[in-house]
């Protein structure tokens, strides 16, 4: 962990176990030699070099090096008593006239104590103003791979592979259902007794479909190409097919990356009871 500036807020907390003698809110990235406050300024020393703070209108810059603010923080209601879906995150904040109306803060961690980062991460641009507030669903990583989400699906075992690696058609003596479309990402696992005794290998994108077989494109980056006897299956867009974040609690990281002043005022979730 790099080197941080701790300060301490004797307003900022009277709960009792604090023993009502304040608390310590927040982490700066600057570190000086040394600090002292004159004249309702705030100065620091370092390299030798002396810093008047809060005069700067480059936010998040101290000592000509910039640091993104950011805040981590839990939903925990109800703890303890109910697994909860975690559908939705939403934020209040100021914005100004260069902002063109737009986020200013990126969700990049979310987890929870069932789903460890999954969802990973929203963009800013995710988030669209609704009533005053700043919302998105939760969305899942792109290329995010998880076999216990209802969007994967096995198809069978293949009994046949040709073609070439562009254009590879896999084969299989059953029907393989109407669940897999064009898009998906197809995976291979070898088989013995019938249980996988490896990992899923990516192999590629379906293409083209039948009722028996697949046609898949295993040029992308990171495609292999499968051997008959092979368990395939199948795992649908992560973002896509997003539908919250299960868990006890839902631990969340929000990051700015303005120079502009930015206030965040309050942070929230839509949470619903899990039926599994």
């Amino acid at each position: 962990m790099s080197d941080k500036t701790l300060t301490y807020n004797k307003d900022s907390s009277s709960l009792p176990r604090f023993g009502g003698q304040g608390g310590w809110p927040s982490f700066y990235s600057f570190y000086p030699d040394f600090m002292i406050g004159m004249n309702s300024y705030f100065y620091s020393f370092k390299g030798g070099n002396l810093w008047r703070h809060n005069t700067n209108p480059l936010r998040n810059t101290y000592y000509g090096s910039f640091t993104a603010s950011s805040i981590t923080s839990v939903f925990n209601p109800e703890p303890t008593l109910s697994i909860k879906l975690f559908k939705t995150l939403s934020y209040e904040s100021t914005t100004t006239v260069a902002d063109t109306n737009e986020a200013r803060w990126a969700c990049t961690s979310l987890q929870t104590d069932l789903t460890d980062g999954v969802p990973g991460s929203m963009l800013d641009t995710y988030f669209v103003q609704k009533e005053g507030e700043w919302f998105s669903f939760l969305r899942t990583n792109s290329g995010t791979v998880n076999w216990q989400m209802r969007s994967a699906n096995g198809i069978g075992v293949c009994t046949s592979v040709s073609g070439a690696a562009g254009n590879m058609l896999i084969e299989f003596a059953g029907a393989i259902g109407s669940i897999l479309n064009i898009g998906d990402n197809v995976y291979a696992a070898t088989l013995a007794s019938g249980v996988a005794t490896t990992d899923p290998i990516f192999v590629g994108q379906v293409t083209f479909k039948t009722s028996t077989s697949i046609t898949v494109d295993t040029t992308v980056p990171g495609g292999s190409t499968p051997t008959v006897g092979q368990f395939i299956m199948f795992i649908k867009n992560a973002t896509a097919e997003s539908h919250g974040a299960r868990g006890y609690y839902l631990e969340f990281k929000l990051e700015n990356d303005s120079t502009d002043p930015v206030e965040l005022f309050s942070v929230g979730s839509s949470v619903m009871k899990s039926f599994p």
